[in-house]
């Protein structure tokens, strides 16, 4: 069965201060993308979508890129590779964005970026995030008998498992029921207090304590491509919206997600892992990230070069 793997790699990383999507974090300098696809090739995806910005495709081409040219997936057949740009070919003709706006128009618009070349079941995550072979593999296979119509998944990472000691983080806060995710709260500036507790700081400086068991959205979802017409309608109603003066407002999948399930629109289940998620929110995140992919190669669960 093909399989998608969307990669979304056009955000500016304004709090990491560069492209972090593109920095060499291995021991061999793999870039955090080449885990993504190297385990969601392992997994059983066949196709993979970069969204990036175009002034990026020729590094992105010769950083990864050209690794996966003539690659065989699981079952035998070579692994398509296509590259997708978040600009405004996928923006309504009517909404002309204020010229002060350098910030991107957030994760929706990026996943319908890729709407051309998505024709399968679809998985969406972060490209500079890592999320283990683990969610990948669950995540694949759930896709593999996901209905066509008012479906979605999602891989509900445990927030203790999900945050960086060198600065506030947000995350897509999860009520789940019977395997249901029944809301998704995005709670910015999730701190770690000296204590080791878990606090959301956004309107309290003393935070208000969260679960370190809880659920979260890391931006690891699983769609039919029958998602693409509801989602259309979800961005034009947010530009409708979206006032002059609101450069840095995005529209992002957790809030869509939650939205669908409130309107009936859609049923997600929440894929339970323990799987422990890394990446690189600051500049000051690198070397613990670097540190613990080295494990990962000498500990065996990665050969000594990824290609």
């Amino acid at each position: 069965m093909k399989t998608a793997l969307v990669l979304m790699a056009a955000g500016l990383g304004s709090r990491y201060g560069g492209n972090k999507q593109i920095d060499g974090l291995g021991p061999n300098n793999e870039i955090l993308m080449d885990y993504a696809v190297y385990d969601g090739i392992k997994a059983g995806f066949n196709k993979i979508v970069f969204v990036i910005k175009e002034d990026i495709v020729d590094t992105v081409k010769m950083l990864c890129g050209e690794k996966f040219v003539g690659l065989v997936g699981i079952d035998g057949e070579p692994v398509e590779v296509e590259y997708v740009f978040q600009d405004g070919t996928t923006i309504p003709n009517w909404y002309v964005a204020p010229a002060e706006r350098v910030k991107p128009l957030g994760t929706v618009h990026a996943v319908l970026a890729a709407k051309k070349a998505v024709k399968e079941p679809f998985a969406v995550i972060n490209a500079d995030d890592y999320y283990s072979f683990s969610a990948l593999k669950t995540l694949h296979d759930a896709l593999e008998s996901l209905p066509e119509k008012g479906k979605g998944l999602m891989i509900a990472y445990r927030l203790k498992n999900t945050v960086s000691k060198n600065g506030a983080v947000t995350r897509g806060v999860c009520s789940v029921e019977e395997g249901q995710l029944t809301k998704v709260t995005e709670t910015y500036k999730i701190t770690v207090f000296p204590d080791g507790t878990i606090r959301d700081t956004e309107t309290d400086p003393n935070g208000v304590v969260l679960d370190p068991e809880c659920a979260v959205s890391m931006n690891t979802w699983g769609f039919a491509p029958s998602v693409f017409e509801d989602m259309e309608q979800y961005f034009a109603d947010f530009l409708r919206g979206l006032s002059p003066n609101e450069l840095k407002k995005e529209c992002i999948l957790p809030n869509m997600v939650d939205d669908f399930i409130k309107a009936g629109k859609m049923e997600v289940s929440a894929l339970d892992t323990d799987a422990v998620w890394f990446g690189v929110t600051y500049k000051e995140d690198k070397p613990t990230v670097s540190e613990e992919l080295k494990k990962l190669h000498d500990t065996g669960v990665y050969p000594e070069k990824l290609w």
